[in-house]
């Protein structure tokens, strides 16, 4: 053990020795160099790297505008934004050696940047802090993100409203407490999944809105004292519009907590999907049938065919819920403005924003390829007597009290089930002995079909609001 401390001592030392030559951007008024522990544990180049693109194409919003209020020379911008491109192609290259002796994406950007373009490099950072800059970054990012999930989102939506539109006339049975209810259509089934879906999109434009606020100009909290316009800026990076308050421009964290709420209520949508989805591949209900691509096998039982893919979603919401809790936790009680706290925002939302973007991609590619067991489905929508209610509306249309029908519709299920017969398949002279309001035309509402059909209004089961509500949904995707 002994052994093993006096290495890692030296590992410390050696470290620190070789970090004492390395110049920090910031280092004018430290006397020592940082402690080589403490550079790697605050470091966050391992995992802010991803915001290269969006680092750089700030920075030469920034140059850009700098040199139209006449802080940069043309020809200094010139010169800053060339630099800048040759080291986005570095790196899109493969060719960039990332430091941890210089903490983030931002300043091995820029030291990279000066290296290659000598002391102008080093005026890119005029008028602007690592405060504001990651900010700018960080909604850059997720503004683009929030473009992908959008897209996945309305792929999986088309998804449930042409496989609605086919299975429309479709019966099974419909659960409540997962009991056999009521028949309803698959393709209404698989429209209340889109519902959720449609207020998941709903929710994540509304975010957009709020990303797409740029607080690039406030600085490290106060504003700058050069004669930015930030409104160039904002224009030039495609933003709604500048901030309006430097010190919450810099230390807000809301939008990030905002998408993972987002992300956390699609994934409990996704999940829920899931479920079901589990539920009907099974032998016990073998109602869809899912392509062997997005199913594995088991390493022993030679018969299975796991459905992996909408098990795994179903999982997952468990680290989204985490990350929100996670984002909650640290926010809740910084003082303003910034604070190194926030650089644990990345990692969780990054995750976040990779997890959904998994997850959808799985979903839109595997709901079109459901095959429905027609067949099997309609067989487990007689079980259970799920045209009672059917019967018991059937008796209050003869004068009979609801309260009465639904004793007289309760005595009959008794007997069905002392029968073994569902209400469908009793004769006529089986059910009149409940009731003297039961005529021939009973037949019409006991079959699945009339059952289904009698819900023939806006939201209903039938398959002609199916087929509405289908066309409905096309036209809010703007198909």
């Amino acid at each position: 053990m002994l052994a093993v401390f006096l290495a890692t001592q030296q590992e410390r030392h050696t470290m620190s020795d070789q970090n004492s030559s390395s110049e920090k951007p910031w280092g004018g008024r430290f006397s020592e160099p940082t402690d080589a522990f403490v550079e790697r544990f605050t470091a966050s180049i391992g995992f802010d790297q991803r915001l290269y693109h969006h680092d750089i194409t700030g920075s030469i919003a920034h140059a850009t505008m700098l040199a139209r209020v006449g802080v940069l020379t043309d020809e200094e911008c010139d010169q800053i934004i060339e630099g800048l491109k040759a080291v986005r192609a570095d790196i899109e290259a493969g060719d960039f050696d990332w430091s941890v002796s210089l903490e983030d994406v931002h300043m091995n950007i820029e030291a990279k940047l000066t290296e290659r373009i000598g002391i102008t490099g080093k005026k890119l950072h005029t008028g602007r802090s690592r405060n504001d800059q990651i900010a700018t970054d960080i909604r850059l990012y997720l503004r683009d993100e929030i473009d992908t999930i959008h897209e996945e989102l309305l792929r999986l939506r088309r998804g449930l409203v042409d496989l609605a539109e086919r299975e429309a006339d479709t019966i099974m049975p419909g659960f409540t407490h997962l009991q056999t209810a009521q028949p309803v259509t698959f393709g209404h089934h698989l429209l209340a999944w889109y519902e959720m879906l449609a207020r998941d999109t709903e929710r994540l434009l509304d975010c957009r809105r709020r990303v797409n606020v740029m607080p690039l100009g406030a600085a490290a909290l106060a504003g700058t004292t050069y004669p930015i316009d930030r409104s160039i800026t904002a224009d030039l990076l495609g933003f709604e519009r500048p901030s309006d308050n430097s010190l919450d421009s810099v230390s807000d964290r809301d939008f990030a907590i905002e998408f993972t709420s987002f992300a956390s209520l699609l994934m409990t949508h996704l999940s829920r999907f899931s479920e079901e989805l589990v539920l009907w591949t099974s032998a016990q209900f073998d109602f869809i049938d899912l392509p062997d691509r997005f199913c594995t096998g088991s390493s022993i039982m030679p018969q299975k065919k796991n459905p992996d893919v909408p098990e795994l979603v179903r999982g997952k919401v468990g680290r989204v819920n985490g990350h929100l809790i996670s984002l909650l936790t640290l926010m809740k009680s910084q003082p303003l403005a910034y604070n190194k706290d926030n650089q644990e925002d990345k990692e969780p939302l990054f995750d976040t924003v990779d997890t959904v973007k998994g997850s959808l991609r799985a979903y839109a590619d595997m709901v079109p390829a459901i095959e429905a067991k027609a067949e099997n489905m309609r067989h487990a929508a007689k079980q259970g007597f799920s045209t009672a209610t059917d019967l018991a509306d059937y008796l209050v249309r003869q004068g009979v009290a609801f309260r009465d029908a639904h004793e007289i519709v309760g005595k009959a299920v008794a007997y069905g089930i002392e029968q073994d017969k569902d209400l469908s398949d009793m004769t006529l002279d089986e059910l009149t002995p409940f009731s003297d309001a039961i005529g021939e035309d009973v037949f019409d509402v006991l079959t699945l079909e009339g059952s289904v059909e009698a819900r023939n209004h806006r939201g209903g089961t039938a398959p002609s609001q199916v087929r509405a509500a289908a066309r409905r949904a096309r036209q809010a995707m703007g198909d």
